[in-house]
């Protein structure tokens, strides 16, 4: 079976060396040491002065939603994973859908002025794929409108903008080290602010608001993660180097050998230093794209329609016009990448779609 990605993990070895030192200090969370050298070695990696590890994602969603005092309305893309809108909704705030660019498959800035209300509080922007979406745009809108800006950059650890890491816009930008991404701690995320104060807040928000044993500093909620996980964490940023140059080369792969198939890709953002974290191919329709991954399942190959649907057409958020988003959501592909996929593998996946999309 060929998944649409597979985890990288390290040496057992490497990491039971990190688990025989989390049984001999019995310190299993709560900041631990792991955790402190994970952040440590994170910061120093990406040129970062702050960021917090976090249990997840999602979680960083919320929180910076939180931190930030966000009410009312929140702009964002209706072409990106479940959680970004879920967060909102979440927090108590209205997601006001603006469409995206076709091309970078990112929200569309020349439509987010329309979309703003008296209501508007910030603009939550997807960076799809781990492709940097117009930020200099975003960042003249939100400043002419006094916005917020939060980043979600699930896909992008590695990624760059200008030649700096892309955690280092918004107000606040969150990133996912979950298993399915290059870079991950099983469970996992990151939340990323410039501005101490706020990382402050978050930091009190992680741990419940603990501020001392027996004080409490603001409402809080359980955001933290275990030693285990940093454990991880470290093992993996050890070789993310090597994992991001080997998701370059395999899709390089891609795109010599698919390179008759008739679909496009998405454009890549000027200035954006892209972690090829994903391989997404654009169908000219849907009949094709499900035909195409079908056949690529009846051969044990299993590629993902992410992100299909478009999310202004979940249940409990307002009807949008958002043309682009809901056809391209339904005519994308996203192909397996991950460490140990093969030439081979990729041979294959690459014969069967030349077969299904140009000799049907």
């Amino acid at each position: 079976m060929i998944p649409v990605t597979k985890p990288y993990l390290p040496p057992l070895e490497k990491y039971q060396q990190y688990i025989s030192g989390i049984y001999q200090r019995h310190w299993l969370t709560n900041n631990g040491p792991l955790v402190n050298e994970f952040e440590l070695r994170l910061k120093e990696y990406l040129g970062l002065d702050h960021l917090l590890y976090v249990s997840n994602g999602t979680i960083a969603l919320q929180l910076a939603i939180k931190a930030l005092d966000l009410k009312g309305e929140i702009i964002t893309t209706p072409f990106s994973y479940v959680a970004t809108t879920s967060s909102i909704v979440w927090e108590g705030c209205t997601p006001v859908f603006v469409d995206i660019d076709e091309h970078t498959l990112n929200i569309d800035p020349t439509k987010i002025e329309t979309a703003i209300t008296d209501k508007t509080s910030a603009i939550l922007a997807t960076h799809c794929f781990g492709n940097a979406c117009d930020i200099d745009a975003i960042d003249t809108i939100a400043n002419k409108h006094n916005l917020k800006v939060i980043y979600d950059a699930a896909h992008c650890f590695g990624t760059k903008y200008k030649d700096k890491s892309i955690f280092e816009y918004g107000d606040v930008s969150i990133t996912s080290l979950h298993a399915t991404k290059l870079m991950h701690s099983v469970e996992g995320g990151l939340v990323i602010t410039k501005k101490p104060e706020l990382l402050k807040r978050m930091a009190y928000m992680r741990n419940f608001g603990h501020d001392g044993p027996e004080k409490f500093n603001g409402v809080g909620i359980n955001g933290k993660n275990s030693e285990f996980h940093a454990a991880m964490g470290l093992c993996v940023l050890d070789d993310i180097s090597l994992i991001i140059a080997k998701r370059k080369s395999q899709a390089s792969y891609y795109d010599k050998t698919l390179e008759n198939l008739i679909v496009r890709k998405p454009k890549i953002q000027e200035n954006c230093n892209f972690n090829f974290a994903y391989y997404p191919i654009i169908f000219n329709d849907e009949e094709t794209c499900i035909r195409s991954k079908k056949e690529l399942e009846i051969n044990e190959i299993f590629p993902r329609r992410y992100f299909y649907p478009s999310l202004s057409s979940l249940d409990y958020v307002e009807k949008s016009n958002t043309k682009v988003s809901d056809k391209i959501s339904r005519k994308i592909l996203c192909l397996p990448l991950y460490y140990t996929l093969s030439r081979e593998e990729q041979d294959m996946i690459s014969r069967i779609l030349l077969r299904s999309v140009n000799y049907k």
